[in-house]
């Protein structure tokens, strides 16, 4: 459980999905084992950076996303350390049974980092926006999942998840994120970061959503309530000892995710406070449906994501627990 502080954010942003091309091509410098496979869209995924500086180690597989994660699987099992890159609606949807079957069941070294997940991609609509993949990850035995804050902690879940033995599953977004860690970050699986105290409600959440529980938790300042802000990016395992802490000290929660506010974060948080301390928690995420082709930010607010619904949930938290 992490027991301090982390900076507040800067006027710097940085993309997730760029920062993650380009750790890639700076551990391909320090380990000649480390290999890249992409589904034909590495401008994208930023995967082309690794591509641009080791040909021999680059495979573009084309529209074929179930053949990219059979052939990241058997290279693994040749002692390769793949990373198997495309956007999150095929890596969780497409080559679901590949991941299942091959990768998790086979409990392999394959590292799949998947781009564009979330509302936030835009105008390509529901078909391409990922709001059930983080839960389709999680059920998933053997298989790690994480969604970074920002460019330092992307750069070092990178780092982390090359070290790691075993199948992990890395979300990326297409927007910028301010910048909240130091460059010298370090990722340590299955801690959270405490980014802000607070004694009234806490505000957990993970990617651009963390983001906005830092803005709503201004908002609510400026009403004199004071929210603890938990950055949970590793969403499995799960830093289950900062949640409990956080329920006992604050008595109310709220979770927020750009995914379905199922099966991920929300639903990660209600089975640690169901088992060990429970307490209102308000969950902040796509209500059963899916995404629709908009603006980034008109979406966010479409389907209730914004720092103002927050903020909203966390006052309804708050008279939950006064009504105990």
């Amino acid at each position: 459980m992490s027991t301090g502080a982390s900076p507040m954010p800067t006027a710097a942003k940085q993309s997730t999905r760029v920062e993650y091309g380009k750790a890639l091509v700076q551990l391909g410098h320090e380990n000649p084992d480390i290999v890249v496979l992409d589904a034909d869209l590495s401008g994208s995924t930023h995967t082309h950076l690794f591509a641009r500086a080791f040909k021999e180690r680059f495979f573009n597989m084309g529209i074929a996303e179930q053949d990219l994660m059979g052939t990241a699987a058997g290279l693994a099992l040749g002692g390769k350390i793949p990373f198997a890159s495309t956007f999150a609606i095929f890596a969780a949807g497409r080559a679901w049974e590949q991941v299942r079957q091959t990768i998790a069941y086979g409990n392999l070294n394959v590292k799949i980092v998947a781009s564009h997940g979330g509302v936030t991609v835009g105008e390509d609509g529901g078909s391409h926006q990922a709001v059930e993949d983080l839960a389709l990850m999680r059920v998933l035995p053997n298989m790690v999942v994480l969604v970074p804050a920002d460019g330092p902690e992307t750069r070092a879940m990178i780092r982390w998840a090359a070290e790691y033995v075993g199948p992990v599953y890395i979300r990326t977004g297409r927007m910028p994120f301010p910048v909240l860690y130091e460059e010298d970050h370090r990722f340590v699986l299955g801690q959270g970061s405490i980014l802000q105290e607070g004694e009234d409600v806490t505000l957990a959440g993970i990617g651009l959503l963390l983001h906005h529980c830092l803005e709503a938790a201004g908002q609510l300042k400026a009403e004199g309530i004071s929210a603890r802000v938990l950055n949970l990016s590793s969403l499995k395992p799960l830093d289950w000892e900062l949640v409990v802490d956080s329920a006992r000290r604050t008595g109310a929660l709220v979770s927020a995710e750009e995914h379905l506010s199922t099966g991920a974060l929300g639903s990660a948080i209600s089975e640690v406070l169901t088992g060990h301390y429970p307490v209102p928690l308000e969950r902040i995420g796509l209500r059963d449906v899916f995404g629709t082709s908009g603006k980034p930010a008109d979406l966010l607010k479409h389907f209730g994501l914004t720092p103002e619904d927050i903020k909203k949930a966390a006052l309804r938290a708050i008279a939950r627990k006064t009504r105990r």
